[in-house]
């Protein structure tokens, strides 16, 4: 369910309204959900316990910041090394050419799940799911999670 707050009340922006009497979580839906944070994280547990992936780690913190690298939203920024001394930056391409041709000299801050707009979380799981499946998941929780999210 999604409403509006507005100064006289809210609108309903779904075709469901809150029902009197019953108690509700209040999120704000221009940010990520409580329920996608639950599949995305669901969702890795699962694509980890298959051993379907070819990640070359040896625990599942490794395994979810390789995720959120290669399928979230990556980096928010980055520290880099050169013969002045260490320097921080925004974006990869703030930093100079020679810096970035040699990788060892930078890294990067993973984004935290927490910082994802609903985009970033929306297309991350998409990404996920997609590779799962490419991989070739096939388990029962998989389906489950799959089946939970468009019933959600």
């Amino acid at each position: 369910m999604i409403i509006l707050i507005t100064p006289d009340g809210y609108v309903p922006e779904s075709a469901e309204a809150p029902e009197v009497g019953r108690r509700y979580y209040l999120e704000d839906a221009t940010t990520g959900t409580l329920a996608q944070g639950k599949a995305f994280h669901a969702l890795i547990q699962e694509y980890w316990r298959s051993g379907a992936h070819s990640y070359n780690v040896k625990t599942f913190n490794e395994f979810r910041d390789c995720i959120k690298r290669d399928l979230g939203a990556g980096f928010d920024s980055y520290i880099w090394a050169d013969e002045n001394g260490i320097h921080k930056a925004e974006k990869l391409t703030d930093i100079p050419m020679d810096a970035r041709m040699d990788r060892k000299r930078i890294l990067g801050k993973l984004k935290s799940w927490a910082d994802y707009t609903m985009k970033e979380r929306r297309e991350s799981i998409d990404r996920v799911i997609a590779e799962m499946q490419q991989a070739g998941v096939q388990s029962k929780k998989f389906f489950e999670i799959l089946d939970g999210m468009k019933k959600g």
